[in-house]
């Protein structure tokens, strides 16, 4: 499974917690074809647009070298003896809890090992957290307190043997897009049944037979009311039940809960428990809508009782599934990446775990509480109690909460290290120290995705410059803090048999996580492996667990716990009338990182935006494209309105993806309050309350260039182009010069310069050329600008009078806006299909033109056009 035998290197997506096979083949001037792995159990050869588009992300423009310190280049050892020092005169002069890492869901399981190992084995203290508490901690919390561990019961064949999909604060459609496409083969297989049940119409209610779209927050008491209504069916599996303890308290709580909280028509709830108490084999898919909640364990374990009540879980075609964001969040909680675990599913505050673990790594000492979650971690940085914090592979200046507070917090911590395989993002311009590490396609290990399969990340790519593979740097420091023998590994393999070893202890206290079967794996055995779905050992391989009880506490029983809802921490009021909700979108990915540098990714949704329902437009004065400013308790944004009913009145939807590099007035989790789920730390980034004017933009631009710019107005954006890069601007106040304001903006000082004033001193067309090729170009007015964007951004060779006027020739067909990232496809070609060749469904557009046969995450959206089509013709 190397990829020897097909001429291609087998490896891993890095994107979400699918866990989707590829096939890299370098193409011999340092990029790479991309596709999808045919014999890959979680995909079938099937790419999401991210994945397919991978090829367009391993230039080197990008990239950190060689490492830094106070932003000059120095050599490795310069810099490892600077981490080490620092980290070991912080711990002697405040103590271990002073120091932190922060680390990632990008890492690999066997670099994610190292970095658990050295703070809570060696530096004695379990201050490290992961970016997956902003993800998935409120389904570990969940998991542990129903079944004893955090333990993911099905596999993602479930799916396709469901009668009923149900899909809870999950858009899976965009998320997991892969995942998405196995549900409704399902549909068409043999008519499984979905279930969207989310606050917003999302692109994964196309294919639903119903859209329960309830009050955010109030998942608990929908849930609840399935249970009771369970019980009041007589749909009890009491042989069942012999496994599980607290169903009596469970349905006494949740009959006090009031649906109507939900928002729900009565007989939609009605319905909706008919069809899941009436559907024997039934899955139940939740991710970020349930877990990122401050009421988020709770919810989960709604769901976990419903399951546990009926004996729906452990069986083909039934169970809860988890769907996580990244793509080894699953290995970070196997290995303990968590502040408040063990590794290999231990136990932090269980001695007789502690003295396991310390004893296998013969580590001096072993915390017996847990660290700071996120969270509390980055208020410690802010308030002075953590000194020194090693940041690895993530963003939490814009990813955080608060992210304001967090982004101060860190340009003021004493001592702060940022590993990253570029200095180019909000957190890495705050390092002290720079640490220029292995990326995806270079590096080499295992990763664990969402139906817990372990599967090999490979290099097919040799890392530039100086760069290291995460364990060896972490590694490294270890050996300099004082601890080579536990740090003198030479390769990962060495690693992941050591962490495999662990987990035949686990497996001896009885433990879910045992891959121990795997720790004698040699070199070429490791460099084989193929996908393989824990547990690995002597007595059991993979399968499902709990379909005949069997769990993980002291008495073997599951608990269904009593749960009641609670409304989200913040209440709107008059200063704050609006529920921000906030995600993701099709194309892009956490920070955009790596999304940002595909032109075909960036042309579906080039700007942030906030969705808000018409009604609610009308009545704050908002139009169409106009710029909107929105403020919470705790920050600003500035985003284009977007205004459509796929949110409901007195809500509005954000996405999370953009940043300082790319929309420093959009970075929305400078909005979200830090308010925490009392059990996991996960934060409650679906709820935070906000207010929305209209910007009152003295002029709006629109721009493009050959080569990068650095705006300053007061809003801009800025995305890739395969010609460059393009822009949305406005400002506050209009430059009195739009030459200079544009030669600056460019960067142009010479450059030939062609020009269109309009009446009145508001309205500016601009085209730049050097040696007769346009370079740069500049449209500016007083209201949002009307131009042909996707036309304009190819930099198109045409003359002054026709390029200024903003349009394409006649003769020159505009593709519109990119609805299909996969083939390239512009909104304008597929209208222009529609009509001419009379394509009447979305299966005539993919055959026509292919748009929707790749991944078919954009299959809502052609859906969407054909409608308005029809709805236009009818009205004609």
């Amino acid at each position: 499974m190397d990829g020897a035998g097909c001429g291609a290197v087998r490896s891993t997506c890095p994107y979400c917690g699918v866990g989707c096979g590829v096939l890299l083949t370098p193409d011999g001037a340092g990029g790479l074809d991309v596709r999808g792995d045919p014999d890959h159990p979680a995909n079938r050869g099937r790419l999401c647009s991210k994945g397919s588009a991978l090829g367009e992300t391993v230039g080197l423009g990008h990239r950190l070298l060689a490492p830094r310190i106070g932003g000059q280049e120095v050599d490795w050892d310069t810099a490892l003896d600077t981490v080490a020092e620092r980290f070991s005169e912080t711990i002697a002069q405040h103590g271990p809890d002073s120091v932190a890492f922060y680390v990632s869901g990008q890492l690999l399981t066997e670099d994610y090992y190292v970095a658990n190992k050295l703070m809570k084995g060696f530096i004695g203290s379990a201050n490290i957290d992961t970016n997956s508490r902003l993800c998935m901690a409120s389904t570990v919390a969940g998991h542990k307190r129903a079944f004893g561990t955090d333990t993911v019961p099905g596999t993602y064949e479930d799916i396709e043997e469901a009668d009923l999909v149900v899909l809870v604060g999950s858009n899976l459609a965009w998320c997991h897009p892969v995942l998405y496409q196995r549900v409704l083969a399902a549909r068409n297989a043999h008519g499984t049944r979905i279930v969207v049940i989310d606050p917003r119409r999302t692109a994964s209610c196309d294919g639903a037979d119903m859209h329960l779209a309830l009050q955010p927050g109030s998942d608990v008491a929908l849930f609840n009311r399935l249970l009771v209504e369970i019980d009041r069916a007589g749909a009890l599996d009491h042989s069942y039940l012999t496994h599980t303890q607290g169903l009596e308290a469970a349905l006494e709580q949740a009959a006090l809960d009031d649906e109507t909280v939900t928002g729900l028509d009565t007989a939609q709830i009605a319905e909706f428990c008919r069809l899941w108490i009436g559907t024997e084999k039934v899955v139940t898919i939740f991710s970020q809508g349930v877990n990122q909640s401050s009421s988020g364990s709770d919810k989960v374990n709604a769901i976990l009782n419903c399951h546990l009540a009926t004996g729906r879980i452990g069986k083909p075609g039934s169970g809860p599934l988890s769907v996580t964001g990244q793509p080894n969040a699953m290995g970070g909680r196997e290995v303990g990446g968590l502040a408040n675990m063990l590794a290999c599913h231990l136990d932090l505050e269980n001695a007789d775990h502690r003295a396991a673990v310390r004893d296998f790594w013969a580590a001096p000492f072993v915390p017996d509480r847990p660290g700071l979650k996120a969270v509390d971690m980055f208020r410690a940085v802010g308030d002075g109690r953590i000194k020194a914090l090693w940041i690895i592979h993530t963003n939490p200046a814009v990813s955080m909460p608060d992210a304001d507070a967090v982004r101060d917090a860190i340009a003021a911590c004493p001592f702060t290290v940022v590993s990253d395989i570029t200095a180019a993002t909000d957190t890495a311009r705050l390092a002290d120290v720079l640490l220029p590490a292995s990326a995806w396609a270079e590096k080499d290990g295992t990763v664990t995705n969402s139906d817990r399969t372990i599967s090999r990340q490979r290099a097919a790519l040799p890392a530039p410059g100086d760069a290291r593979p995460d364990w060896e740097i972490l590694a490294e420091v270890g050996c300099r803090m004082g601890w080579r023998e536990a740090f003198d590994y030479q390769s990962p393999v060495e690693i992941f048999r050591e962490y495999a070893a662990l987990s035949g202890i686990a497996g001896r206290f009885g433990r879910d996580f045992d891959i121990s079967g795997l720790q004698d794996l040699g070199a070429e055995g490791y460099a084989a492996l193929a996908p393989t779905r824990w547990p690995v050992s002597a007595s059991r391989q993979g399968g499902r667990f709990f379909a005949e009880g069997g769990f993980y506490h002291a008495d073997g029983k599951a608990r269904i716990l009593p749960v009641s809802w609670r409304a989200p921490a913040a209440r709107t009021a008059p200063r704050y009338p609006f529920v921000l909700n906030t995600g993701r979108t099709r194309d892009q990915w956490h920070t955009m990182t790596r999304t940002a540098l595909s032109p075909r990714l960036a042309a579906h949704l080039a700007e942030p935006f906030l969705e808000i329902h018409p009604q609610d437009a009308s009545g704050l004065g908002i139009g169409s494209a106009d710029l909107v400013k929105v403020d919470s308790p705790q920050g600003s944004a500035i985003l284009r309105a977007k205004i459509t009913d796929v949110v409901q009145r007195g809500q509005v939807f954000a996405p999370m993806h953009w940043t300082g590099e790319t929309a420093p007035s959009a970075r929305i989790d400078a909005l979200v309050a830090p308010v925490t789920d009392p059990i996991s730390g996960q934060p409650e980034s679906k709820a935070s309350v906000v207010r929305v004017t209209r910007l009152q933009a003295a002029w709006y631009g629109f721009a493009v260039s050959a080569r990068s710019i650095t705006p300053t107005s007061d809003y801009w954006a800025l995305s890739t182009t395969r010609a460059g890069c393009r822009a949305e601007l406005a400002g506050l106040e209009t430059p009195s010069d739009w030459q200079t304001a544009a030669r600056a903006l460019f960067d142009l000082p010479e450059a030939e310069l062609s020009s269109v004033h309009g009446p009145g001193q508001g309205v500016a067309r601009l085209a730049f050329r050097e040696n007769g090729r346009l370079v740069a170009a500049l449209f500016v007015s007083p209201t949002p600008v009307a131009v042909m964007r996707d036309y304009l951004a190819t930099m198109p060779d045409a003359p002054d009078q026709s390029l200024l006027s903003g349009r394409s020739p006649a003769d020159v067909p505009d593709a519109g806006p990119i609805l299909c990232s996969c083939f390239g496809v512009g909104v304008n070609t597929i209208l222009t299909a529609i009509e001419a060749r009379g394509l009447m469904s979305v299966e005539a557009i993919g055959e026509a033109l292919q748009a929707g046969t790749n991944c078919g995450s954009c299959r809502p959206e052609l859906a969407d056009l054909l409608t308005m089509v029809q709805a236009r013709e009818a009205a004609e």
